[in-house]
């Protein structure tokens, strides 16, 4: 004991050497600074001493009556907690947890022993202390704000810094992949910046970008950001008319492209001066019309002197929505809405400055730089998550040495069919992944289970949101499954069950506005525990408006103005409920809902009931007839595939029936059921009611 506390550092060292990540030599050298010598350095030796091995030890009882006093402590409680503490693991806050059992937990996934070094944990408990229900003495005048941090402001902070910031996997046909540091980047969106406002970009104007994820769109998209220029970033899944309303609704004055997605925008016709990603040959750039590149911007750049940032206000970006629900929509954000999105993923899930990132979702890979993470986009098609394979997943964590991972479903799915092409290496690298999460669909919990096994050491989370608000709310793979584990005991209706999404985020505020007799949704959103309805939420990383949709934004915030926040709340078009536990269940959509003659049925619970059959692999409520008196009707793909596509088998129907606990007027089977081109996982039910409908009408047996 005395060797290893006193007489040598050893203690000191090896409690500094455990951080995550380690820590700069100022701050290593501050925790040194009082202990330079083995005559100060008693007091680590004492605390050690004072740790009770026994009951016999002096300090036992001491420690025992602490440990059953805070039982009795009547304050609110906040655990922050580093899961990667070589000693103090779990098992050590599942004990504090049982001793107070109301307590608020926040852990900082890959955090260790050294977790105020390791994450912020100051904005997680201010959030906390704001949220604790104490009187307060009215203030005399509004607080000053926070200091503002801008989303480029790792960029400023780390600018020497040769750490890699963002990896650039190796293209499908080979190659390597393609590293940039930090440094690098910093430079690079300081000289395109430049660059852009020497060619005329002003504070304001829009730029489309058509860039796929990697270097040259984090580059691109952090210049504009800096510049004050509106980014305008729609999905290539929409397809060659769904990006033509996108971009042209948009009407971006500039478009920034890699060759074909300037190629697209020259034959389709998309306004706005265009810029190319690489220099390209003469005859080409003619071709397609370009006026300048990101290299030449950024050679012009480096001798011009980069304009004011834009204000905390102003529109930093238009986000287009998938348009798996009608068209795609242009969501309106502010930096000061971005800024707070960032925040709040900083604290929810200690995604920052030392931490690889994977994402194969577009908003988490381009907001790795503003988080501090190193960022790697796994090779795939980004247009089809579900060409996301296990080996590319595995190369891309190697890459950054990931401890958090985000997919989609449908990447996810795919995934785990792939697992077994992985090599020794590649599964090593996938069971290094501390956190991992999947949205922008419900998830099975079947399918987390699985994935959980690739990932043994990986808490997996599942967060809701939508391109208006992201991270909404959030539950982990235990607490589904002990919400499902109660839901399995309660009484099927035609409404109520459906996936359990988790208590809102900090920040977030979520309210029902109550479906009546005919499915609508009631005007004033404040609907009791356990009733279904459509999900109205608030949040400070919310959208600001829809852009250029007026009447989008009227239905939006229908019946919210005089709600306290006013224009920050949003009719999300989900259905749920919210239980007596404070969580929150998705139930469907709104347009999905089905009016029959006992009231309305919302289609997700009984879905999932129908899921759990053997032979069923997916599965579908679909409604027939006229509002009011519309019948149900159940459309399944088999494992293996039925007959089909066309009426199920007697005794296929007589089980699908008996699981579903609602009156089913028939049970159809298709080989595949049509999904979003996006998400490649939420179920196009509209157009398999129009499709069912045909079926048992004797127009059509073709797969819908």
């Amino acid at each position: 004991l005395d060797t290893a506390t006193r007489l040598t550092p050893a203690f000191l060292e090896t409690t500094l050497a455990i951080a995550k990540p380690r820590l700069s030599r100022e701050i290593a050298d501050a925790y040194r600074a009082p202990y330079r010598s083995a005559a100060r350095r008693h007091g680590i030796r004492d605390f050690v001493a004072d740790i009770p091995v026994d009951p016999d030890h002096s300090s036992f009882a001491e420690l025992t009556r602490i440990a059953t006093g805070i039982r009795s402590v009547e304050a609110p409680s906040l655990f922050l907690w580093g899961p990667a503490d070589p000693i103090f693991s779990d098992r050590y806050l599942d004990d504090l947890i049982a001793r107070r059992p109301t307590a608020d937990v926040h852990r900082f996934e890959g955090a260790g022993h050294l977790v105020a070094e390791d994450r912020d944990i100051a904005t997680p408990l201010f959030e906390w202390l704001d949220a604790v229900p104490v009187e307060r003495a009215p203030a005399a005048d509004a607080p000053a704000e926070e200091p503002r941090v801008p989303l480029w402001a790792q960029l400023d902070d780390r600018s020497a810094d040769a750490d890699i910031a963002v990896v650039e996997m190796a293209p499908p046909g080979g190659g390597a992949a393609r590293s940039i540091s930090w440094r690098q980047l910093s430079a690079r969106v300081r000289d395109i910046a430049a660059g852009l406002a020497g060619l005329g970009v002003r504070s304001g104007d829009r730029v489309s970008l058509l860039v796929p994820p990697g270097a040259d769109l984090t580059a691109a998209l952090y210049a504009c950001l800096r510049l004050g220029a509106v980014v305008v970033v729609a999905d290539a899944g929409l397809g060659a008319s769904g990006l033509t309303r996108a971009v042209r609704g948009a009407q971006p004055d500039y478009v920034i492209g890699a060759r074909r997605g300037l190629m697209a925008a020259r034959a389709l016709g998309w306004p706005g001066v265009r810029i190319s990603t690489a220099t390209l040959p003469p005859f080409v750039r003619r071709a397609l019309g370009v006026t300048a590149s990101l290299p030449q911007l950024a050679d012009r750049g480096r001798e011009l002197t980069l304009p004011p940032a834009p204000e905390r206000e102003a529109t930093a970006a238009v986000l287009f929505t998938s348009g798996s629900t009608g068209p795609a929509k242009g969501v309106v954000y502010s930096h000061r809405a971005l800024e707070a999105l960032r925040d709040l993923l900083a604290a929810r899930y200690g995604v920052g400055p030392g931490i690889g990132l994977v994402a194969g979702f577009a908003p988490f890979a381009l907001l790795g730089p503003a988080l501090g993470a190193r960022t790697a986009t796994p090779d795939m098609d980004v247009t089809a998550p579900a060409t996301l394979t296990a080996a590319a997943v595995a190369e891309a964590v190697r890459a950054v040495d990931a401890a958090v991972l985000f997919l989609s479903p449908a990447a996810i799915a795919n995934v785990v069919a792939t697992a077994s092409a992985l090599t020794s290496a590649q599964s090593d690298a996938l069971q290094r992944v501390r956190l991992a999460l999947s949205a922008g669909a419900p998830v099975p919990a079947a399918l987390l289970d699985r994935a959980a096994r690739l990932m043994p050491h990986a808490t997996l989370h599942t967060p809701y949101g939508m391109t208006e608000g992201l991270l909404l709310s959030d539950i982990t793979l235990d607490e589904i499954h002990a919400a499902e584990a109660e839901q399995a005991e309660a009484e099927v209706g035609l409404t109520g069950g459906g996936v359990c999404v988790g208590r809102p985020a900090p920040g977030v505020e979520v309210r029902i506005a109550a479906l009546d007799i005919d499915g609508r949704a009631s005007t004033l959103p404040d609907a009791a525990v356990g009733v279904t309805g459509e999900i109205v939420v608030s949040a400070p990383h919310l959208k600001n408006e829809y852009d250029r949709l007026f009447l989008t934004d009227l239905a939006a915030a229908r019946g919210t103005s005089d709600l306290e926040g006013g224009s920050r709340w949003h009719r999300t078009g989900d259905v749920g409920h919210i239980d007596e536990r404070g969580r929150l269940w998705v139930e469907g959509r709104m347009p999905h809902v089905i009016v029959t003659a006992d009231g309305p049925v919302t289609p997700v619970a009984v879905e999932l009931r129908i899921g759990e059959l053997d032979d069923v692999a997916r599965a579908a409520l679909a409604g027939v007839g006229p509002v009011g008196t519309a019948q149900l009707v159940a459309v399944v793909e088999t494992e293996p595939a039925a007959p089909g596509p066309g009426l199920a088998s007697a005794e296929l129907t007589a089980r699908v029936r008996a699981a579903a606990g609602l009156p089913l007027a028939a049970v159809l089977v298709v080989a595949v059921l049509p999904t979003d081109i996006r998400h490649n996982s939420k179920i196009e039910r509209t157009r398999l009611s129009r499709w069912a409908e045909d079926v048992l009408s004797g127009d059509r047996m073709t797969a819908p």
